[in-house]
């Protein structure tokens, strides 16, 4: 995603290279939200109606850019989105490398006994 061959992602595709780009939305609003929302309320259930409005503000703010995707398309052109691709196939490379050396670090601080 971030330094592209010529012939595509893909290889040559005879109609052009489809556009993938990894959604956040699981890490944003999906079960991985929910999950810390259960937790959160376990822990503290007053607060428990705080982290649902939370949630889904999330959902709904997810679910506008997705519904927004075709007028950006058309507000952004070709050649913008590609250089958003880019850009967030970068931070996605970044947060990956910085969760691998967070958990190395973790793992390596462990005592010998586990």
């Amino acid at each position: 995603m971030i330094f592209p061959r010529p012939e595509g992602l893909m290889g040559e595709i005879p109609e052009g290279e489809p556009f993938i780009v990894p959604l956040a939305i699981p890490l944003v609003a999906g079960p991985s939200g929910m999950a810390a929302v259960m937790l959160l309320g376990s822990r503290e259930p007053g607060r428990l109606g705080e982290w649902s409005l939370a949630l889904m503000l999330a959902w709904v703010g997810t679910a506008a850019i997705l519904l927004a995707a075709p007028f950006l398309y058309r507000l952004l052109g070709r050649r913008a989105l590609a250089a958003m691709e880019r850009l967030m196939g970068m931070l996605l490379v970044a947060i990956s490398v910085q969760m691998l050396l967070e958990g190395l670090t973790t793992y390596l601080r462990l005592p010998a006994g586990g």
